[in-house]
Parts: C-alpha cells; structure tokens; sequence
C-alpha cells in the first residue's frame, strides 16, 4: 500500500497527514502533488505529519527533501511532525535533522509558525 494523505486547516496552518508507505512511485508522486497544490493555492504554513508513515526509502526521504524545496522557493515554511523511529533515525543518518524542524507532536509545530522570528538588525544584535 502506497501513501494516503490526508490535508486540514488547523489556526492557519495547513496539515497534511501521511499514512502507510512513502516510497518510489505513488508515495513520492503523491506527496509532490498535494504539497505543489498546496503551494500553488497560496498555503505558507505547512505540517507534515508523519505519525501513521509505515516505511520510507531513500524516494521517501528524498521527497521529503524536494517538498522542503519546493515549499521554500515559494517563500513558505515546511515542518515535520510525529517523527517514527525509522523516519528519526533517516534525517538522522543524513543529517537532514538540521533543515527541517521537527516537532514531537503536531500541537506543537503549529504553534511554532507564531513564534517570531529575528530579521534585519534583531538577528545581528
């Protein structure tokens, strides 16, 4: 079974829930589609919630890495959450853990996008 997605609107902040395999062929293409609708449909604030993915290969996680992209080029923000084991320990291995933000639960990745960010002469002082 490949991946089911799931997307809601939560504060703002749109989730989209990732269950069962996220491999080579519909898992990846899946993703990749819903994340450039998303983006195309003027989302900025996206959470990808990773509680129910079962498996992810190296398609899997280099998605993960083009979803970053894509979201990013689109000057919007990309999180995980609900990291599996086998999902931890990949961004791990790669060390993807220092791009993407994850957060133990969704809760809490949502209420990340309000915390203020420094810009300009905040983040030189």
């Amino acid at each position: 079974m490949s991946v089911q997605l799931t997307t809601q609107e939560k504060d703002g902040v749109m989730i989209v829930g990732a269950s069962g395999r996220l491999t080579l062929g519909e898992g990846t293409s899946a993703l990749r589609k819903r994340i450039r609708e998303l983006v195309d449909a003027g989302s900025r604030r996206i959470v990808l919630n990773m509680a129910d993915v079962t498996y992810i290969d190296s398609s899997g996680v280099g998605e993960l890495v083009a979803a970053y992209t894509t979201v990013a080029a689109a000057g919007a923000e990309l999180k995980l959450s609900v990291l599996g084991k086998r999902v931890h320990e990949l961004l791990y291995i790669t060390k993807l853990y220092t791009v993407f933000e994850s957060f133990e639960d969704e809760s809490s990745a949502i209420a990340s996008f309000s915390v203020a960010k420094p810009t300009g002469l905040q983040a030189q002082i």
